[in-house]
């Protein structure tokens, strides 16, 4: 378990042995998801977008959009 401390602005430190074990590099974006109470972080890397295909029944748009911007992100 690691405990961090909340800036005023609302940021935090994720350290940097679980910045390396999910692959969160500088520009890497990430999502906050809220379940049951908690809060989940999950890094936008191609094996969540892989896993999260077909959730948003919006006929592939969505995916598409991930996709691409994934692919912005890769030419940083």
């Amino acid at each position: 378990m690691y405990i961090m401390t909340v800036t005023s602005k609302g940021q935090i430190i994720i350290p940097s042995i679980l910045r390396r074990h999910l692959g969160i590099k500088r520009g890497t974006k990430v999502c906050f998801i809220e379940q049951n109470n908690e809060l989940v972080l999950k890094p936008v890397t191609d094996d969540y977008i892989n896993s999260i295909k077909g959730t948003l029944k919006t006929s592939g748009k969505a995916l598409k959009l991930l996709e691409a911007e994934k692919g912005r992100e890769r030419l940083l």
